[in-house]
């Protein structure tokens, strides 16, 4: 049976479906001793066997656009070879790729598959799985070529799940987008993330460039690409995982080529490679892995516990001369005391701290979050003693705004506005055309405040303080979406438990006909 192709007209729909059928499965799966991270991790390596032959088997039209190699999974290895097994026979192939994939030091490929075990023991179960929930579709358009939004769905849903506590600083992509079109990359250019997660920022400027320089891919330079101009560090090796996973399957990278996400605590120790660019949304939290202050660092400017300002001091020492950062920072780093004061200071003299973007609550999975994009660049040397920094501009995107994850989620479109104003100055900071949501503070009055406080407001709420507080109808529209996923996700399940009866007692239709 040939795989069912995604309908041209609704790929996101159609790419949300697949996704919630797999993670409503986990439902019941726990019924077999599977974890929901089990599952998860299981469901990665599973989608990305089937789509990394997917593709291997698309059109050559569009197999001539990637630098990469294109077959990821050797043969005999790979998705093929589980189809065509069942029972006992399925279990031990998977459990070989498994052991094999892993067995490739120094490879993305190798990493990917490090350590790999087989979490599901139940034969008709991993069946199930395989050519019922993922063989039976195709997971990517083949006249858009083949970009991993299935996957990424997968991860995001991974996300929303709170009580896996996985998507507490998933960032946005609408937001992540807006911050590469900011940044502008260059092909050229060595573009990484500190604290990369699951890779998405990785991704978009990888996406942006082969938009904007897809004639030049074959370039020594678009060779690059795949060999370390994007690169990304990354604490929990599990995580890590997953982002190798998402770059082969983003074109980015080869199979038998260097990782280019490396496993590491980013603060531990001073960089050796530097940057053009650095994108980032560091972890929340205090210290490092043992919770200690980061003293050892002689290159940073305060010692502190606090892991986001350990990261702007990180992100400092990473950038190259002429480097420009964009970071995702909670409100705490531009108020609070102390060390804090202090690493403001020796940022606005070091650096051109030239953009605030303030960001609404409501667009991350964590409820609450305050949070807001710095934007800075790292001037060459200045002997006349001056600061780097001669106006902060601050973008209100928080007064007055309201966002949801389901029933108004962030677009890329609400942050055209800023992308706007953020170029208005046609590549002169300082030359922007300011607006009601969109004002400049210089250097002089920023240096005066007290503690050097950037808490810097530009719009004044209309509603006294309640703009983060949804309206009822909003509320009750929330409350129906969350009821109708759940009786859908049911319903899901309820087949599923259906289908397995009817497996393991073929002819008995129990209350089916009822």
């Amino acid at each position: 049976m040939s795989p069912t192709p995604a309908p041209l007209q609704s790929q996101t729909e159609y790419t949300s479906t697949l996704v919630n059928r797999l993670w409503s499965y986990c439902e019941l799966l726990r019924h077999s001793g599977v974890s929901t991270l089990d599952y998860v991790e299981q469901l990665t390596y599973l989608l990305f066997l089937k789509m990394a032959d997917e593709k291997t088997n698309r059109p050559a039209r569009f197999q001539r656009r990637s630098t990469g190699v294109e077959r990821i999974v050797p043969e005999g290895k790979d998705w093929p070879s589980l189809m065509t097994r069942s029972a006992e026979p399925l279990i031990e192939q998977y459990e070989h790729i498994l052991w094999e994939l892993g067995q490739r030091p120094g490879t993305m490929l190798g990493e990917v598959f490090l350590k790999a075990q087989n979490k599901i023991h139940e034969p008709a179960v991993l069946e199930r799985l395989i050519k019922d929930l993922i063989g039976k579709y195709t997971w990517n358009r083949e006249d858009i070529d083949l970009k991993g939004d299935a996957y990424e769905g997968l991860l995001q849903r991974g996300a929303e799940d709170r009580k896996t506590g996985a998507g507490q600083y998933f960032t946005p992509r609408p937001l992540i987008d807006a911050m590469v079109d900011c940044l502008e990359p260059q092909l050229g250019e060595s573009i990484t993330d500190p604290a990369c997660g699951t890779g998405g920022f990785l991704i978009a400027a990888y996406a942006y460039l082969v938009e904007h320089y897809e004639s030049e891919l074959f370039s020594d330079a678009g060779r690059r690409l795949q060999t370390g101009a994007i690169t990304g560090y990354e604490l929990v090796r599990e995580t890590a995982r997953l982002a190798l996973m998402n770059m082969l399957l983003h074109g980015i990278g080869s199979s038998e080529g260097k990782p280019l996400i490396t496993v590491q605590d980013s603060l531990a120790k001073s960089p050796i490679v530097f940057h053009d660019i650095v994108l980032a949304n560091p972890p929340f939290g205090v210290g490092s892995v043992t919770g200690e202050a980061y003293g050892a660092r002689s290159d940073f400017w305060a010692t502190t516990t606090n892991k986001q300002l350990n990261f702007v001091q990180h992100i400092y020492t990473l950038l190259k001369t002429n480097g420009r950062a964009a970071v995702v920072l909670p409100d705490n780093v531009l108020f609070e005391g102390g060390a804090g004061a202090e690493i403001r200071r020796k940022l606005l003299d070091t650096c051109n701290v030239h953009t605030l973007l303030r960001l609404p609550t409501g667009i991350f999975y964590a409820g609450g979050v305050k949070a807001n994009v710095l934007f800075f660049d790292r001037p060459g040397p200045r002997h006349d003693g001056s600061p780097a920094t001669k106006q902060l501009w601050v973008y209100d995107f928080r007064t007055d705004q309201r966002f949801t994850l389901k029933q108004r989620p962030l677009k890329r479109e609400h942050l055209d506005d800023f992308v706007k104003a953020y170029k208005s100055g046609n590549g002169d900071h300082q030359n922007r055309i300011a607006s009601a949501h969109f004002k400049p503070y210089s250097y002089e009055e920023l240096i005066k405040r007290d503690k050097v406080n950037l808490d810097l407001t530009v719009l004044q709420d209309s509603k006294a303080g309640c703009s983060s507080i949804a309206s009822p109808d909003v509320i009750a529209q929330e409350i129906v979406d969350d009821l109708t996923d759940a009786l859908a996700e049911f319903t899901i399940v309820a087949e599923a438990l259906k289908a397995a009866r009817r497996t393991a007692n073929p002819g008995d239709e129990g209350d089916d006909a009822a």
